[in-house]
């Protein structure tokens, strides 16, 4: 997009002995500075010494070097000591939303869906671990062979996964995925594609209509970002409560209140998972509830919930189509050992879902909403739902992009007659439908 700052490799720009220098003031200014000492006072204050550290070691090198060269080392210094070291030059260019590290010298990014190599790369495994080390060690955690994995997440909301040897056969593998400061508008999804007006209307009106609404995909399909759009749609007056395991949401309402997970500690205690946030938000009076992504256990106290009065809740999982999506809901009931006749856990999703939403990563790096679907009842045992869009593939343009049309199938949804009682304009047009049905 633009506006998006892309980076420039620091390493590029040096020489083999230039980088040597760098590692020789990098040691310098350890034994000149206590790094201990550094974290306690002020970040300003701290990089003013190194700089001035850097400075007076650079001028009085053995062999000469340009000012240009001794400002990139400094800059790769201060990256070492106070930040991430070679993931600092990554985590500024805004256009990349994860950073994969395989191991030292193996470093991917992804950019507008397509994962490419960085030219970046750490020292060696050990220099990997040190990093890892810091950033779970900022928020109390630790990664070791005793605990060789560990989820984090950076001061700007990025979450983090760290796995180390013996279970990573390679070398530290470290897994970013960026938190977006900026949020997509609903003008920008239908500017790239994603969406339609006429989609717009519908998730739109079934927000306020205080539908159940599910949202579907894989990794990276944008679930999250759509979520944030929808849930914009829920008026300021009510009291919105988010439950998430990495907060990632960014609602602007002014009645929110946010609760996030919390992982064991280093004792094994300690633990509050979803299906306990969810719990306790009952007793919180919400007015809405939306949960960041449903994981386990906890979506037999959700579908409780939406079946008991909470109305216009929200939330998202991994599923491959609407159909598995609620597949997937059953299976998370049954394997949080409940038991219950599978036909009854049916009849609770089919009560308590109004609507899925289906998003996917396509092949050309383009997020786009694939299928909206409501669910509209019980046939036997089987849930019964009606696709209201989908998106017609038509195959590949010239340059590789994926080519195709949102298409309007032409069904009414069950829910539209109680959507216009309550005062939500929503033609019938939208559908594909060319006149006006009264049911």
């Amino acid at each position: 997009m633009d506006g998006e700052q892309h980076f420039i490799d620091p390493y590029e720009q040096l020489t083999s002995a230039d980088i040597d220098t760098k590692q020789e003031v990098f040691s310098e200014v350890l034994n000149m500075l206590d790094p201990s000492m550094l974290e306690k006072i002020e970040e300003t204050t701290a990089r003013q010494q190194i700089t001035e550290c850097c400075r007076k070691l650079l001028e009085n090198y053995p062999r000469p070097i340009n000012m240009a060269t001794r400002e990139v080392i400094t800059r790769l210094v201060l990256d070492e000591i106070l930040g991430l070291g070679p993931l600092e030059v990554l985590m500024s260019d805004t256009s990349i939303s994860d950073i994969l590290v395989n191991n030292f010298n193996n470093i991917y990014v992804e950019r507008a869906g397509k994962l490419e190599r960085a030219a970046v790369r750490f020292y060696d495994n050990r220099h990997l671990l040190s990093i890892i080390d810091r950033i779970v060690s900022r928020i109390g955690r630790r990664v070791d062979e005793s605990s060789p994995m560990v989820d984090a997440r950076l001061e700007d909301g990025s979450r983090v996964n760290a796995i180390i040897p013996p279970l990573a056969l390679d070398g530290p593998s470290l897994s970013i995925r960026r938190f977006t400061v900026e949020k997509l508008t609903v003008a920008q999804l239908i500017d790239y594609g994603s969406m339609t007006a006429d989609m717009d209307t519908l998730l739109k009106g079934a927000v306020k209509g205080k539908l159940n609404v599910l949202i579907s995909g894989g990794t990276g399909s944008g679930k999250t970002t759509l979520l944030n759009i929808v849930s914009s749609y829920i008026p300021g007056d009510e009291r919105i409560i988010t439950i998430e395991d990495s907060a990632e949401l960014q609602l602007q309402q002014p009645h929110t209140v946010r609760l996030e997970t919390r992982p064991p500690n280093i004792e094994g205690k300690g633990e509050v998972t979803q299906r306990d946030l969810v719990k306790n938000c009952l007793r919180m009076r919400p007015d809405r509830i939306v949960i960041g992504e449903v994981r386990g256990a906890e979506a037999i106290d959700m579908l409780a919930a939406m079946n008991t009065g909470h109305e216009g809740s929200l939330a998202t999982l991994h599923a491959n189509s609407p159909r598995d999506a609620l597949g997937r809901l059953e299976n998370m009931i049954c394997m949080g050992g409940f038991d219950m006749p599978v036909r009854n856990i049916r009849a609770q999703i089919a009560s308590a879902i109004d609507l899925v939403i289906q998003t996917q990563r396509l092949e050309d790096g383009s997020r786009r909403i694939i299928s909206i679907q409501e669910v509209t009842g019980m046939e036997g045992e089987t849930i019964t739902m009606s696709e209201l869009f989908k998106f017609e593939r038509h195959g590949l343009t010239r340059d590789n992009k994926v080519d195709g049309n949102f298409k309007a199938t032409g069904v009414v949804p069950l829910f539209h007659r109680k959507l216009v009682a309550m005062g939500i304009e929503m033609p019938h047009k939208i559908f594909g439908v060319d006149k006006e049905i009264f049911f």
